[in-house]
């Protein structure tokens, strides 16, 4: 794969310069620990106000959790990720790094079960895209058609608060919302933003999702499907960026120890020890206490971190030959252990490739690769059989790939107890849950959180 140009390493006490324009403050050295999308948001945000900023990645591919991968020749993903028109943020960086949108295939919000449902949304302005959408549903009785319009509106005219947290599952019961419409809406909507199941799920983070995607403008429920691998699809273009406005992104650096002196930090990183006035720290949250001896104003970070619980995501990559493809360019299954379905030759040209998704945990987490490969091409050829046998399979899990979003569950904020020191990440504090959007923000709030005294003192 090809990786994003570097620059050469250099301390923190000496700024690398500022090609593009005078820095924001004079002083702000600026140290960000995890080179994925939380990470690189923060650089870039910091980057484009001409601070420098020094990103410490300890693998050799940038992206973490959202990331490029090289088999067979080709780079797949270490899992299949969609976005939706409702994620600004990521686009506005995404845009700001060069890339606009061209390394995305945008779709209006289309909804399929093979043979069972599907929900195109319709050309007409929110809500009534998705009114009208829901009227013109195949799949559903008429009845249920008018009970889901009956809970979007409910849930508009309340805001899409609730007084308290409960499960999806609940919330569905609670507005008539059982047989298809769980099974074949508001579940599989609900497994693929929270990766979590309806009967755990948080109802009001599950809410806050509709809230921005389905409610909120017609362009925000569009469907935004990656053309290109993840780690170019932003971060290898993020790391030139922070590389071209004076900062640096290195691959292959674990920094080990964090230590709070004198008003600043000092970073163990291998036999170099670097200095900076800030530090943002965007690890998966399990990682948070591999740093030794961390700070005791990170402790509650910590214990809250701790009760948290993860969720796997697994993708079985299937090469059949190359003039095979599907009807569609996602769609999901029903009655089967393999959820999504996405035809990869419609959007990164790789002829004749398909990523089967399952989302949360399962009996597939029993299963050996060779099981898992065998399982689902099966589950495939019951439905396409004309797609035969794959060539080769390549299984890709992510066993903690998103935190299980269960009500009333405690996220540590981005400012921790220690001034200075940020956490980064989509399991830290926010409206929505592990997405790249939820990480993106992350990132951005953290580099806002250093920017306002600057821009307090100069206003």
């Amino acid at each position: 794969m090809q990786e994003a140009t570097l620059s050469a390493a250099a301390d923190l006490s000496e700024p690398t310069g500022t090609r593009y324009g005078r820095p924001l403050a004079e002083g702000l050295r600026v140290a960000i620990i995890g080179a994925g999308y939380a990470g690189l948001a923060a650089a870039v945000e910091l980057a484009q106000h001409n601070i420098p900023v020094t990103v410490f990645e300890s693998g050799p591919t940038l992206g973490g959790r959202a990331r490029g991968v090289a088999h067979h020749g080709l780079v797949l993903d270490n899992g299949q990720h969609l976005l939706i028109g409702a994620y600004r943020e990521t686009l506005r960086l995404v845009r700001a790094v060069g890339c606009a949108e061209r390394g995305f295939k945008r779709l209006r919000l289309r909804l399929i079960t093979h043979n069972r449902f599907e929900l195109e949304a319709a050309s007409l302005p929110a809500p009534f895209n998705l009114l009208v959408g829901l009227l013109r549903a195949r799949g559903l009785s008429f009845g249920e058609r008018l009970r889901a319009m009956r809970f979007m509106a409910a849930m508009r005219l309340g805001g899409f608060c609730l007084a308290r947290d409960t499960t999806v599952t609940q919330l569905l019961n609670s507005h008539c919302q059982q047989g298809g419409l769980t099974r074949y809406l508001w579940g599989p909507l609900c497994l693929a933003a929270l990766n979590t199941p309806t009967d755990s799920a948080s109802a009001q983070v599950f809410l806050n999702v509709l809230r921005d995607g389905l409610a909120r403008s017609a362009a925000a429920s569009d469907l935004l499907l990656p053309r290109t691998d993840l780690s170019s699809l932003f971060p290898q273009h993020a790391a030139t960026f922070v590389a071209q406005h004076g900062g640096e992104v290195r691959t292959h650096a674990v920094v080990s120890e964090v230590e709070a002196r004198d008003g600043e930090f000092l970073l163990h990183a291998g036999p170099t020890v670097l200095r900076a006035s800030h530090v943002i720290c965007a690890v998966a949250p399990q990682q948070l206490s591999r740093l030794q001896a961390p700070p005791p104003a990170l402790l509650e970070a910590l214990q809250a971190v701790a009760g948290h619980h993860y969720e796997p995501i697994c993708t079985v990559y299937l090469q059949y030959p190359a003039s095979i493809a599907l009807p569609f360019a996602m769609l999901g299954l029903d009655g089967t252990l393999t959820q999504w379905l996405f035809d990869r030759e419609s959007l990164s040209g790789t002829a004749g490739l398909v990523a089967a998704v399952i989302s949360a945990s399962g009996p597939h987490e029993a299963m050996s690769n060779a099981v898992l490969i065998e399982h689902v091409s099966a589950e495939i050829a019951a439905q396409f059989p004309h797609l035969g046998r794959p060539q080769w399979g390549k299984v890709i899990i992510e066993r903690f790939a998103t935190f299980a979003c269960v009500p009333g569950l405690v996220r540590p904020d981005q400012q921790t107890g220690l001034p200075g020191f940020f956490l980064a990440g989509d399991y830290t504090a926010g409206d929505y849950p592990a997405t790249l959007e939820a990480a993106v923000r992350s990132g951005v709030k953290c580099a806002h959180l250093i920017l306002a005294p600057t821009r307090a003192t100069q206003a």
